[in-house]
């Protein structure tokens, strides 16, 4: 019998991810095919199972497994074939059903959007305006932590001009919409200290962890891939600290550690979707805590709504920002803050 809601998942997802003809067909068929709707029930509770499947399925393939089915990813092959797709991946998942179980199980979908970054690097730019202390990051959800190095980045917005690290190895294009220009700083802000936290972090020295992220990659999004490339590269030579564990509930304890001369950053892209309502509302009450006797950030979107808000304590007086709306992967993103 056919899940009607798992179905429906699918069909959502085929509707949100059309820049993937691929996973757009496949999603339409998965829809209303009982053996694999069963098969990707697997997932873990909370993780958005169309990801889980075709990432398990991707990752798979990427190791090396041998099947009609790879001939029609752009990842794996120059010329991919198109039709018929779905009865090879059909195939595919019955004939490796028992590999695919334990990655939907245990995985998590935690892509790493670098691209994000085209919006931090105004964000942070702002704050650092007001209030001219190095930055201290400390990023909720940061998977492998490459966002945490978004001013080792360049970036350029449609105006010939770069901006952030010109010898960055790692170069961002983004599109600016919105009311307002942001400042842009020609080189990034100093930050002083960098922390990502995650129930899970994946360390990109490790192949299984690294190859899992790239397989979360959408086979037709070359791009995405070669910047996942370069910004791992970046994240092995940069100091950067990784701790496994529950990022609100050791917000303070972290802060704790970080010199009044720098500001306080807290930030999270994309995150605040998985996280519980009542976690939400202690890491909204733990920033006013700790914004009741030091200066701190909070750089969010997904807490209440989509758009990404700037919220942050300076001189015992808060700030509230809505940015504005942000295409789900960085290729565009509004700036509304008018000062």
């Amino acid at each position: 019998m056919m899940d009607k809601n798992q179905s429906k998942r699918f069909i959502q997802f085929a509707a949100e991810c059309q820049s993937s003809a691929l996973y757009e067909h496949l999603s339409l068929h998965i829809a209303e095919d009982p053996e694999l709707l069963e098969l990707s029930s697997y997932a873990q509770k909370g993780q958005p199972m169309p990801n889980l499947i075709f990432g398990a399925v991707h990752y798979l393939l990427l190791n090396g497994k041998e099947h009609s089915l790879k001939n029609f990813y752009p990842s794996l092959v120059n010329q991919p074939e198109t039709e018929g797709v779905f009865t090879y991946f059909k195939d595919f998942c019955l004939a490796h059903r028992e590999e695919i179980i334990p990655i939907l199980e245990r995985k998590l979908v935690q892509t790493n959007e670098v691209r994000r970054c085209a919006y931090l690097y105004p964000s942070f730019c702002y704050i650092y305006d007001k209030v001219k202390k190095p930055l201290a990051l400390i990023e909720i959800g940061t998977s492998s932590g490459l966002q945490l190095l978004w001013d080792q980045f360049s970036y350029s917005y449609g105006t010939g001009i770069t901006y952030g690290n010109p010898r960055g190895r790692v170069h961002i294009t983004s599109e600016i919409k919105g009311d307002s220009t942001p400042l842009l700083l020609d080189t990034a802000p100093p930050v002083s200290v960098r922390i990502g936290v995650d129930l899970h972090v994946n360390d990109v020295s490790n192949p299984e962890d690294k190859q899992w992220l790239q397989a979360l990659i959408w086979p037709e999004h070359h791009e995405r891939r070669e910047l996942f490339a370069r910004a791992s590269q970046c994240v092995q030579e940069t100091p950067i600290q990784l701790i496994e564990g529950d990022g609100v509930a050791l917000l303070s304890q972290l802060s704790d550690q970080i010199s009044t001369d720098s500001l306080i950053c807290v930030f999270h892209t994309h995150v605040a979707n998985q996280i519980p309502k009542e976690a939400k509302k202690r890491l909204t009450e733990t920033i006013q805590e700790i914004g009741s006797t030091r200066d701190i950030v909070h750089l969010y979107n997904n807490m209440n709504d989509g758009d990404l808000h700037l919220d942050y304590v300076h001189n015992g007086k808060t700030y509230n920002h809505t940015i504005g709306a942000t295409e789900g992967r960085g290729r565009w993103f509004e700036w509304n803050i008018v000062d």
